[in-house]
Protein backbone atom coordinates (compact mmCIF):
# COMPACT_ATOMS: atom_id res chain seq x y z
CA UNK A 1 0.00 0.00 0.00
CA UNK A 2 1.50 3.41 -0.94
CA UNK A 3 2.19 5.93 1.78
CA UNK A 4 -0.51 8.50 2.44
CA UNK A 5 1.77 11.30 1.18
CA UNK A 6 2.15 9.50 -2.18
CA UNK A 7 -1.59 9.14 -2.79
CA UNK A 8 -3.22 11.58 -5.16
CA UNK A 9 -6.38 12.23 -3.18
CA UNK A 10 -7.17 12.39 0.53
CA UNK A 11 -10.44 13.07 2.25
CA UNK A 12 -10.37 15.95 4.76
CA UNK A 13 -10.54 13.37 7.56
CA UNK A 14 -7.54 11.46 6.15
CA UNK A 15 -5.61 14.71 5.76
CA UNK A 16 -6.22 15.74 9.38
CA UNK A 17 -5.28 12.30 10.72
CA UNK A 18 -2.08 12.32 8.64
CA UNK A 19 -1.17 15.95 9.29
CA UNK A 20 -1.64 15.75 13.04
CA UNK A 21 0.99 12.98 13.19
CA UNK A 22 3.40 14.45 10.63
CA UNK A 23 6.68 16.09 11.57
CA UNK A 24 6.31 18.52 8.67
CA UNK A 25 3.34 20.84 8.25
CA UNK A 26 1.12 20.24 5.23
CA UNK A 27 -1.62 22.33 3.69
CA UNK A 28 -4.65 20.71 2.05
CA UNK A 29 -6.26 21.77 -1.19
CA UNK A 30 -8.68 19.88 -3.46
CA UNK A 31 -7.79 16.54 -1.93
CA UNK A 32 -4.04 17.02 -2.25
CA UNK A 33 -1.44 17.95 0.32
CA UNK A 34 1.38 20.47 -0.04
CA UNK A 35 4.40 20.33 2.27
CA UNK A 36 5.27 23.66 3.84
CA UNK A 37 8.74 24.86 2.91
CA UNK A 38 11.36 25.98 5.40
CA UNK A 39 11.66 29.72 5.97
CA UNK A 40 14.58 32.15 6.01
CA UNK A 41 15.88 34.27 8.88
CA UNK A 42 14.20 37.33 7.34
CA UNK A 43 10.86 35.52 7.06
CA UNK A 44 11.02 34.39 10.70
CA UNK A 45 12.15 37.77 12.05
CA UNK A 46 9.43 39.68 10.15
CA UNK A 47 6.77 37.19 11.25
CA UNK A 48 7.95 37.45 14.85
CA UNK A 49 7.97 41.25 14.80
CA UNK A 50 4.44 41.40 13.36
CA UNK A 51 3.16 38.89 15.91
CA UNK A 52 4.88 40.76 18.75
CA UNK A 53 3.42 44.11 17.70
CA UNK A 54 -0.09 42.70 17.40
CA UNK A 55 0.11 40.72 20.62
CA UNK A 56 1.13 43.85 22.51
CA UNK A 57 -1.63 45.98 20.97
CA UNK A 58 -4.29 43.31 21.52
CA UNK A 59 -3.44 42.65 25.15
CA UNK A 60 -6.55 42.84 27.33
CA UNK A 61 -8.88 43.01 24.31
CA UNK A 62 -11.26 40.53 22.70
CA UNK A 63 -8.89 39.75 19.82
CA UNK A 64 -6.00 37.27 19.92
CA UNK A 65 -3.09 36.68 17.54
CA UNK A 66 -1.56 33.29 16.72
CA UNK A 67 1.50 32.27 14.74
CA UNK A 68 2.09 29.85 11.89
CA UNK A 69 1.35 26.75 13.96
CA UNK A 70 -2.38 27.58 13.89
CA UNK A 71 -4.07 25.80 10.98
CA UNK A 72 -6.96 27.69 9.32
CA UNK A 73 -9.82 25.87 7.61
CA UNK A 74 -11.71 27.45 4.76
CA UNK A 75 -14.93 25.51 5.28
CA UNK A 76 -16.46 26.95 2.13
CA UNK A 77 -13.80 25.27 -0.07
CA UNK A 78 -12.74 22.43 2.24
CA UNK A 79 -9.13 23.65 2.32
CA UNK A 80 -6.65 23.94 5.19
CA UNK A 81 -3.79 26.45 5.33
CA UNK A 82 -1.10 27.67 7.69
CA UNK A 83 -0.90 31.48 7.84
CA UNK A 84 2.18 33.25 9.19
CA UNK A 85 0.07 35.34 11.58
CA UNK A 86 -3.67 35.08 12.16
CA UNK A 87 -5.92 37.21 14.37
CA UNK A 88 -9.41 36.24 15.48
CA UNK A 89 -12.06 38.25 17.30
CA UNK A 90 -13.80 36.89 20.36
CA UNK A 91 -13.48 33.20 21.12
CA UNK A 92 -11.61 30.95 18.70
CA UNK A 93 -13.94 28.66 16.80
CA UNK A 94 -12.29 25.27 16.40
CA UNK A 95 -13.18 22.59 13.90
CA UNK A 96 -13.20 19.89 16.56
CA UNK A 97 -12.17 19.20 20.14
CA UNK A 98 -8.45 19.11 19.19
CA UNK A 99 -8.48 22.95 19.03
CA UNK A 100 -5.77 23.08 16.37
CA UNK A 101 -7.84 24.30 13.42
CA UNK A 102 -9.29 27.82 13.46
CA UNK A 103 -12.54 28.59 11.63
CA UNK A 104 -13.02 32.33 12.35
CA UNK A 105 -9.96 34.41 11.39
CA UNK A 106 -10.49 38.17 11.12
CA UNK A 107 -7.01 39.09 9.84
CA UNK A 108 -4.52 36.85 8.00
CA UNK A 109 -0.94 37.93 7.37
CA UNK A 110 1.44 36.11 5.03
CA UNK A 111 5.15 36.91 4.75
CA UNK A 112 6.10 36.24 1.15
CA UNK A 113 8.84 33.76 0.29
CA UNK A 114 10.13 33.22 -3.24
CA UNK A 115 8.60 29.73 -3.23
CA UNK A 116 5.17 30.83 -1.92
CA UNK A 117 4.65 34.37 -3.24
CA UNK A 118 2.57 33.53 -6.33
CA UNK A 119 0.42 31.07 -4.38
CA UNK A 120 -0.13 33.52 -1.47
CA UNK A 121 -1.14 36.30 -3.89
CA UNK A 122 -3.37 34.12 -6.05
CA UNK A 123 -4.82 30.74 -5.16
CA UNK A 124 -4.51 31.06 -1.39
CA UNK A 125 -6.04 34.55 -1.36
CA UNK A 126 -8.95 33.32 -3.47
CA UNK A 127 -9.66 30.64 -0.86
CA UNK A 128 -9.25 33.07 2.03
CA UNK A 129 -11.79 35.41 0.42
CA UNK A 130 -14.42 32.71 0.96
CA UNK A 131 -14.03 32.96 4.76
CA UNK A 132 -17.11 34.55 6.30
CA UNK A 133 -15.23 36.27 9.15
CA UNK A 134 -12.12 37.46 7.26
CA UNK A 135 -11.90 41.24 6.96
CA UNK A 136 -8.23 41.87 6.15
CA UNK A 137 -5.45 40.05 4.30
CA UNK A 138 -1.88 41.33 4.40
CA UNK A 139 1.07 40.30 2.24
CA UNK A 140 4.52 41.34 3.48
CA UNK A 141 7.60 41.12 1.26
CA UNK A 142 10.73 39.81 2.93
CA UNK A 143 13.06 41.09 0.18
CA UNK A 144 12.06 44.76 0.03
CA UNK A 145 9.91 47.23 1.93
CA UNK A 146 6.50 46.42 0.50
CA UNK A 147 3.24 45.55 2.22
CA UNK A 148 -0.01 44.88 0.36
CA UNK A 149 -3.15 45.33 2.45
CA UNK A 150 -6.47 43.93 1.26
CA UNK A 151 -9.57 44.82 3.23
CA UNK A 152 -13.25 43.98 2.89
CA UNK A 153 -15.33 47.07 2.19
CA UNK A 154 -19.05 46.36 1.80
CA UNK A 155 -19.12 43.99 -1.15
CA UNK A 156 -15.54 44.22 -2.47
CA UNK A 157 -11.95 43.60 -1.49
CA UNK A 158 -9.98 46.85 -1.75
CA UNK A 159 -6.19 47.10 -1.90
CA UNK A 160 -3.64 49.56 -0.58
CA UNK A 161 0.13 49.36 -0.69
CA UNK A 162 2.86 50.64 1.61
CA UNK A 163 6.49 51.07 0.54
CA UNK A 164 8.17 53.43 3.02
CA UNK A 165 9.61 52.71 6.48
CA UNK A 166 7.58 55.67 7.77
CA UNK A 167 4.26 54.24 6.53
CA UNK A 168 1.67 53.07 9.03
CA UNK A 169 -0.94 50.48 8.06
CA UNK A 170 -4.24 50.53 9.93
CA UNK A 171 -5.89 47.18 10.56
CA UNK A 172 -9.33 48.66 11.12
CA UNK A 173 -11.14 45.41 11.88
CA UNK A 174 -9.01 44.85 14.99
CA UNK A 175 -8.16 48.51 15.71
CA UNK A 176 -4.40 48.03 15.43
CA UNK A 177 -1.61 49.78 13.55
CA UNK A 178 1.50 48.26 12.05
CA UNK A 179 4.39 50.60 11.33
CA UNK A 180 6.59 49.35 8.52
CA UNK A 181 9.61 50.43 10.54
CA UNK A 182 8.54 47.94 13.23
CA UNK A 183 7.71 45.17 10.74
CA UNK A 184 11.20 45.37 9.24
CA UNK A 185 13.12 46.32 12.41
CA UNK A 186 14.94 42.99 12.75
CA UNK A 187 16.13 42.65 9.16
CA UNK A 188 18.61 44.58 7.07
CA UNK A 189 16.55 45.59 4.08
CA UNK A 190 16.88 48.44 1.63
CA UNK A 191 14.19 50.28 -0.26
Amino acid sequence: MPSIAARTYLTPEEYLAFERKALTKYEYLSGGIVAMSRTSFAHNFITGDIFGELRTQLQGRKCKAATSDMRVKVSETGSYFYSDVVVFYGEPEAEDNRSDTLLNPTVIIEVLSPSTEARDQGEKFWHYQQLAFLREYVLVSQDRVCVEHYFWEGTDWLRSEFREFEDVMLLASIECELRLHDIYSSVDISH
